[in-house]
């Protein structure tokens, strides 16, 4: 199962845990995703995106459709 949001694309980064001694050792930086049913009523029926937080947040202003109608305009989906 792939950590990547379905809207945004967001991915995890790479990084340095950095100790208190300023010893440097990778680590990830995973972005917050949610699991999330969206209900779409122009086919009547249910989708469900794996979606970070900042994406959730754009859904709740402009809504599912407009964001769906978005990434088919750009290509994504």
């Amino acid at each position: 199962m792939s950590r990547v949001c379905d809207l945004t694309g967001k991915k995890a980064m790479s990084g340095n845990n950095v100790s208190h001694s300023k010893r440097r050792t990778k680590r990830r930086f995973y972005p917050n995703l949610q699991t999330k049913r969206f209900w779409l009523p122009e086919q009547d029926e249910w989708i469900t995106l794996k979606i970070s937080t900042s994406a959730l947040k754009t859904i709740n202003k402009k809504g599912i459709t407009a964001c769906l109608n978005n990434l088919l305009k750009n290509g994504k989906i």
